[in-house]
């Protein structure tokens, strides 16, 4: 086997090592502390299938950057668009859209952006009953996760733009809320929202989507979930790009073949929560329970590297 071809995830040893590791690690953590440092918990306000889809989509697409700076743009949104996001959207015209979110802006996005978001989620609900269904449209069709989320951002996106533009002005970062062609990058607010949807149900997610299975999701990779799966062995590859998401996924699959992405939650809050820096603790390295398996923490605290 050539080296460029040679797998940089992780090996059965290594798998045979780590998973009790990373099973007491999951256990441990308190997820339902940390769901309100998530976007996670806007839809988590409602019971309704319908509306958790709609108000998760809206959360996750707007979940970049700060937290404590998106966090009140989705909330207000949610707010205004009363008790049912999804009646909301599927009622939802350009005359609305303009009068929601005229003066919207958050960082790449503005108003334009967001109302192309709401018009096509209202759109799918009304020809298709859920955005469920058309997601699973292009599963089927494509049989892979990117070929699927192509799909379903392209038909979110085909509203009347022009309508919209002469009452909203034209749109500025709508490639970044809702990627079409998706291309290669790890798309990982869109998998995070697959996650929400199809996984669980639990602490965190939803399991609303039930005509998509849990071993085809993809983890939805950021800085965090890429350093600490360099840490443990579950890529070598540095950038977050589709493929990456996709060899951390497929190390994942080692533990868990039939729900790998489960482990995200804890160790993204891991990262997020500070006791994973990207500067590495000693102290917290010392407590870690993941540190038998870690590339990095016993040379912080100058102990014998793994596997020696």
């Amino acid at each position: 086997m050539s080296r460029r071809s040679r797998s940089t995830g992780l090996s059965a040893k290594a798998a045979e090592r780590l998973r009790p590791l990373l099973e007491s690690f999951v256990a441990s953590t308190d997820a339902r502390s940390r769901i309100g440092f998530d976007p996670v918990e806007f839809p988590h306000r409602y019971s309704d299938p319908r509306d958790i889809e709609v108000s998760a989509l809206l959360a996750a697409a707007l979940a970049y950057g700060r937290a404590d700076l998106f966090r009140p743009k989705v909330d207000a949104l949610l707010r205004r668009m009363g008790a049912s996001p999804a009646a909301f959207v599927r009622e939802l015209e350009v005359a609305g859209a303009r009068e929601l979110l005229h003066g919207f802006v958050y960082r790449f996005n503005v108003g334009t952006d967001v109302a192309v978001l709401l018009l096509g989620m209202g759109r799918a609900l009304r020809e298709h009953g859920s955005l469920e269904a058309l997601f699973v449209r292009g599963w089927e069709a494509h049989g892979s996760m990117h070929g699927a989320l192509s799909d379903f951002t392209a038909a979110l996106r085909d509203v009347p733009m022009g309508e919209l533009r002469r009452v909203l002005g034209k749109e500025r970062g709508l490639h970044h809320l809702l990627p079409s062609p998706l291309g290669p990058g790890a798309a990982k607010r869109l998998n995070l929202y697959l996650r929400w949807m199809v996984r669980g149900p639990d602490a965190v997610d939803f399991g609303i989507w039930k005509r998509m299975p849990a071993s085809a999701l993809v983890i939805p990779l950021d800085t965090h979930i890429g350093r600490i799966a360099r840490h443990l062995g579950l890529t070598r590859r540095s950038d977050l790009s589709w493929r990456t998401a996709e060899e951390v996924t497929a190390s994942l699959r080692r533990l868990d073949e039939a729900d790998p992405v489960r482990y995200d939650f804890a160790l993204c809050h891991y990262g997020m929560s500070g006791v994973c820096p990207a500067k590495p603790v000693a102290e917290n390295c010392a407590k870690c329970l993941l540190l038998p398996s870690c590339a990095v923490g016993p040379r912080v605290l100058k102990m014998k590297p793994r596997g020696v």
